[in-house]
């Protein structure tokens, strides 16, 4: 199983960037994946989820509005795209998996079980 994460970079704020989460080892259809960021000196959040099967999504407040996320089951990849980025978008973003049918939407973060090595957004100018 392998989570592959890329797409960061240093954006201009006001800019844009997608995320790309390749999954290999595993189908879509049966996990949930998730985007989660964690800035210099603060906990790991969760950003954005989306349930390929049937696209159930899910954005954290300050992801609606300028986040999409989208997942390709041929590709067996979920992206997610990022607009208006801020400053404080800044942060190393993760993506993971979660078994579909737990208890919750999103599911916690202790069900999700792995993770990709995570890709660096910096937005400055």
């Amino acid at each position: 199983v392998q989570l592959q994460a890329s797409g960061g970079g240093l954006v201009q704020p006001g800019g844009s960037l997608t995320l790309s989460c390749a999954a290999s080892g595993f189908t879509l259809d049966y996990y949930a994946i998730g985007w989660f960021r964690q800035a210099p000196g603060k906990e790991r959040k969760g950003i954005s989820g989306i349930n390929i099967k049937d696209g159930t999504t899910y954005y954290a407040d300050d992801a609606k509005g300028r986040f999409t996320i989208s997942g390709d089951n041929a590709k067996n990849t979920v992206y997610l795209q990022m607009n208006s980025l801020k400053p404080e978008d800044t942060a190393v973003y993760y993506c993971a998996r979660a078994l579909l049918g737990g208890s919750s939407w999103p599911p916690r973060l202790y069900e999700y079980d792995y993770w990709g090595q995570g890709t660096q957004v910096t937005v400055s100018s």
